[in-house]
């Protein structure tokens, strides 16, 4: 039986009774759907985008998290909707802002990145206030700094009637972040389903899960041992440090390590003056942490990735910026002996040839059988993808991201959907695939996904399982190499996964019940009196501020969360400083990381006496934690700059944890000086064109203590600038606002001899 709904086309899509019902509820409220891979959350989302086609006048923006995706589900809505395809849009980055705004004005369907969306919200080259629906899928991204929370703050003020429809297969087993993301995407309903429930087992294949035990070469046992001693040595200054709580290796974990670098830094900030043995142990435990790794990666991965490991290391250890741990590990003997020993091996982790044997086994027995490998690391995919060139029948293709990393050229959109395209034309039949090839997109169901190897996140584990078993039987074979962290993660993510699936209706009434809280809690908050002003009246009255930005900082989240706050913010390209918050005040902003680079580089003091020279009340923000153990600087060379920056140029230094508070701190700041001190918002230090009338205000708004009020007096008062210079004291006086002590200033200023001290 089919869908028969009007703008679906007919005869095209089956009729589920379960995607029936969870369209019919989330159509009534923002709604979390959340569905196992390859049970149709498109044609859920498409069955509500059939009934918003009925209101005139509006728009939907349907949203997902990468372009493949976004052009797979623009392709799916033309597919099946009834409707002309002119008026269903795919939004990219490539394409120009100007045509963005004009296709937005004559389209009816726009799907998009979040990022795309949210960078035309910020250049106010479009709004929201026609969208009626927004579909955010693979929502489990909306968490933190993600563009999909951006997007739905601003979705939530221009439409507070807006329908929101979130998707995912798998939210996670964390009811905190679960709740965040339905906090940040203003949801009120939840439909869950999974393979065991009776309206969707007749929609749901089996799925034959096996895991293959893979033994250690003899050969690595050498290596391992020399990399434990390495690893030894620094665990046990951590511990007689305190900062951790064994000093075997087999006890210490990643997140251990993890937590004793929290321990480190949280030591390093609290003492004024720390002693060097707390840089010293920082400078450990980031030694311990890359030997870790590498001793993981030679027993889960193999001799390729761990020999690129070090090279990639080597290389950074040799220049200009390279970090102490780095330099250390690599003068170490035993971390030498092990790079030297690995070189002379001629055999690579047995798990390669196990993948040969399983791919050949697989077309051998089913000729036209398509199967996915997926790797962690792309140095492992190419390997795999080098081997299994030589194996009969197998036709290989690397599936991997877009970056380019360390050398290994990423594959562009267009190439990404070539190879997609190839693989349902048989052209290929093994795909072997990074992260990119877990999450939603149109890979055609596969016989066989094989597992390089486990991994502890059990949604990404769903999403690989995800690629087979959805139109017939699949197969999914795990790779473990015993006693390694591989048979750590394989059970770390089966716990998760299993806590997951018994605890979904669970978490469901619990969201309920915060939702209910949440809500009463709020409606209380800003339930107003007689006569009394809400909070939303005073947020609106005092946000009207204007805040200028560099176009080079226009994309921070900085500027996103000034928007949010509904504060004025206009991009053009500054000369000096990255804020101008008033005709005095200009703001260069450093995150830690730029801060030091600027150091080491040398721009900093420049930057710093343009900005003094620009404005009348300069300001450096600093952004961020770890100032004295994220690089490898003498920490009293970086008190040492920031006493410069504050006595010598006299610019204060003010200090914040993150964006958010960044964004809080100039929001302040730029409503004291624009409406209490009524300090008009006037660039310094660009070439500009101005006005005779406004050039002769800024001319006069440098004078001591002067603001954009008083200047207009001063001019209107004496007729021009010359009248201005030669007035004295008692003449300037008679100008309201101008005391004695701002009339001593000014004269004292105008008198002063350029070269006097």
């Amino acid at each position: 039986m089919n869908l028969v709904q009007k703008f679906i086309k007919p005869n095209n899509v089956e009729s589920r009774e379960y995607q029936v019902n969870i369209a019919k509820s989330a159509a009534k409220s923002n709604t979390l759907v959340v569905l196992p891979t390859g049970l149709g959350k498109t044609i859920i989302a498409l069955i509500i985008i059939a009934k918003e086609l009925n209101k005139d006048n509006n728009k939907i923006l349907f949203l997902a998290p990468t372009k493949p995706l976004v052009i797979q589900h623009a392709q799916f809505l033309k597919q099946f909707l009834d409707i002309n395809n002119e008026s269903i849009i795919v939004f990219t980055g490539e394409i120009q802002p100007e045509k963005r705004k004009k296709m937005w004005e004559e389209s009816k369907i726009i799907v998009s990145t979040p990022q795309v969306i949210e960078n035309d919200l910020l250049s106010k080259r479009l709004d929201l206030k026609n969208v009626s629906f927004i579909i955010f899928d693979e929502c489990h991204h909306a968490v933190g700094e993600y563009s999909y929370v951006f997007v739905s703050e601003m979705y939530q003020k221009h439409r507070e009637d807006g329908l929101v429809l979130a998707m995912t297969a798998s939210p996670g087993n964390d009811i905190n972040k679960i709740f965040e993301v339905c906090k940040n995407l203003k949801i009120n309903n939840i439909e869950i389903r999974t393979k065991y429930d009776s309206d969707v087992k007749p929609y749901v294949h089996d799925v034959k899960i096996t895991w293959k035990e893979i033994m250690l070469p003899e050969e690595f046992s050498h290596t391992i041992q020399l990399l434990r001693k390495a690893l030894s040595e620094r665990l046990k200054l951590l511990k007689n440090l305190n900062f951790i709580e064994s000093s075997s290796f087999s006890l210490i974990n990643k997140t251990k390590l993890l937590d004793a670098q929290k321990r480190i830094q949280m030591e390093i900030r609290s003492r004024v003056k720390p002693p060097k043995i707390l840089f010293k142990a920082a400078s450990t435990q980031s030694e311990a942490m890359k030997i870790h790794y590498a001793l993981e990666l030679l027993q889960t991965q193999g001799v390729n990735s761990f020999s690129n490991y070090f090279q990639r290391m080597g290389k950074k250890a040799t220049s200009k910026d390279s970090s102490k741990a780095s330099r250390t590990i690599m003068s170490d003997s035993n971390i030498l002996d092990a790079i030297a020993y690995v070189k002379s091996l001629e055999i690579e982790h047995p798990k390669v040839k196990k993948i040969a044997n399983i791919v050949e086994h697989q077309l051998k027995i089913k000729p036209e059988s398509k199967i996915i490998v997926f790797t962690h690391y792309r140095d492992t995919s190419k390997h795999v993808y080098n081997f299994l060139k030589d194996v009969k029948f197998a036709k290989p293709a690397r599936f991997i991201g877009q970056a380019i990393k360390e050398g290994d050229k990423g594959l562009t959109q267009k190439e990404q959907s070539r190879i997609i395209k190839k693989f349902k034309e048989e052209e290929y039949n093994v795909l072997i695939a990074t992260s990119v090839a877990e999450e939603g997109l149109d890979i055609p169901s596969t016989d066989l996904v094989v597992f390089y190897e486990p991994i502890p996140s059990e949604i990404r584990a769903i999403q690989r399982r995800g690629r087979t078993a959805r139109k017939m039987a699949g197969k999914v074979i795990i790779l473990i190499t015993k006693g390694t962290p591989d048979e750590a993660y394989y059970w770390a993510s089966k716990r998760k996964e299993k806590r997951m699936i018994s605890e979904l209706e669970l978490i469901r009434s619990k969201l309920s019940k915060k939702f209910e809280d949440t809500e009463s809690f709020f409606n209380k908050a800003i339930e107003p009196k007689q006569n009394q002003k809400t909070l939303i009246d005073y947020e609106k009255k005092e946000n009207k501020v204007k805040i200028i930005v560099d176009h080079r900082e226009y994309r921070s989240n900085v500027v996103r969360n000034l928007t949010i706050k509904g504060t004025s913010v206009e991009p053009q390209q500054l000369d000096v400083g990255d804020y101008v918050l008033s005709s005095r005040i200009g703001v260069e902003r450093k995150k830690v990381e730029d801060f030091l680079g600027s150091l080491i580089g040398g721009k900093l003091f420049k930057q710093i006496a343009q900005l003094r020279d620009a404005y009348s009340r300069p300001i450096m923000i600093l952004e961020g934690d770890d100032l004295l153990t994220q690089r490898n600087i003498n920490h009293n060379a970086i008190f040492g700059s920031l006493a410069a920056i504050s006595v010598d140029y006299g610019v204060p230094v003010l200090v914040t944890k993150n964006a958010l508070e960044t964004a809080d701190l100039l929001n302040v700041i730029a409503k004291r000086e624009q409406r209490e001190d009524k300090k008009a918002v006037a660039v310094r230090g660009e070439k500009t064109q101005m006005s005779l009338r406004e050039r002769q205000q800024f001319i006069i708004e440098g004078l001591p203590n002067v603001s954009a009020v008083i200047a207009n007096r001063l001019l209107a008062h004496f007729g021009s600038i010359k009248d201005i210079t030669n007035a004295t004291k008692e003449e300037l006086q008679e100008v309201k606002g101008v005391g004695n002590n701002i009339a001593s200033d000014i004269i004292k200023l105008l008198n002063a001899n350029y070269l006097e001290d």
